[in-house]
């Protein structure tokens, strides 16, 4: 129906019999197969949360003394957090190949912080509760660095536009599994505390660390295939399967630490380059 003004003999359509013929749903509500892939990654880490807490916390609250239960529990919620980080190395990928929903972004972003974020920060807290020799306080305190760690990365890497190829500080998947191998390694409790704190420092300092493209993401999903099957040993009770779980964890956690050193290499001799030509330049 058109209605007409008398005074400027014009006509309008009221907007509520335009909108009744737009019933497709707005573009920003449509969620494309990217999405769908960080839906996954979001609930894999809350089912992390989830076997951390009925399997390992709750049995010990409970005075439990069945240790089974508690490393399959744990090495359950640890093979979610790589599920998790699978979805999130894929859904990248295919928002590169296809396309991602204008919610893309916000959703990677709130999906990591439960993923990597919560749930490692849950372990750690777990952990701090159960172990013979740790300070349920401490651990705490180390948990919530963790999580804010994650926080202010995640936020940072909103705001702040890095060379292309580069993620500016540990990227919070590799981060996330760094924190659970150092508190599977079963380390002295100041040791193991202080390699989290090193590794959440790690999360928001300008390190430059390669994103996973081409040959370097298919070495990372072949490592984390090889690590769930670390855990699925040492779940299972293999023979040798906590020696093998220990290496793995030994391994990650080394990759943590000798990364920034290369990078930290690599900056300076490039910087040592600049200078040279800089020199050369200037000779007559």
């Amino acid at each position: 129906m058109t209605v007409v003004d008398p005074e400027t003999q014009t006509g309008w359509v009221p907007e509520a019999i335009e909108d009744e013929t737009d019933e497709e749903m707005p573009l920003s509500l449509r969620l494309s197969i990217a999405d769908t892939l960080t839906l996954g990654n979001a609930t894999c880490g809350f089912m992390a949360v989830y076997f951390t807490t009925t399997g390992i916390l709750t049995p010990y609250l409970q005075g439990s003394t069945e240790s089974g239960m508690a490393r399959h529990s744990a090495a359950t919620a640890v093979i979610l957090m790589l599920c998790a980080a699978v979805f999130d190395l894929f859904d990248g990928l295919v928002a590169r190949k296809l396309r991602s929903s204008p919610m893309g972004a916000e959703l990677d972003n709130l999906s990591d912080l439960i993923s990597f974020g919560l749930a490692p920060a849950y372990f750690v807290l777990v952990y701090g509760m159960v172990a013979d020799d740790a300070h349920q306080r401490v651990a705490a305190v180390g948990a919530i660095v963790v999580l804010l760690a994650v926080v202010l990365r995640l936020a940072r890497f909103s705001c702040v536009t890095v060379k292309d190829g580069t993620f500016q500080g540990m990227p919070s998947p590799f981060g996330a599994l760094t924190v659970v191998s150092i508190v599977l390694l079963e380390l002295p409790f100041v040791a193991t505390l202080l390699a989290i704190l090193g590794t959440a420092w790690l999360m928001v300092s300008r390190v430059e660390y390669p994103k996973p493209r081409g040959p370097l993401a298919v070495a990372m999903l072949a490592w984390i295939v090889a690590a769930m099957g670390l855990l699925a040993a040492w779940a299972f009770d293999a023979p040798g399967g906590q020696l093998l779980l220990q290496t793995g964890c030994a391994l990650q956690a080394v990759l943590g630490a000798v990364i920034p050193l290369f990078a930290t290499a690599r900056r300076v001799n490039n910087f040592r380059g600049n200078r040279r030509e800089a020199r050369a330049a200037q000779l007559p």
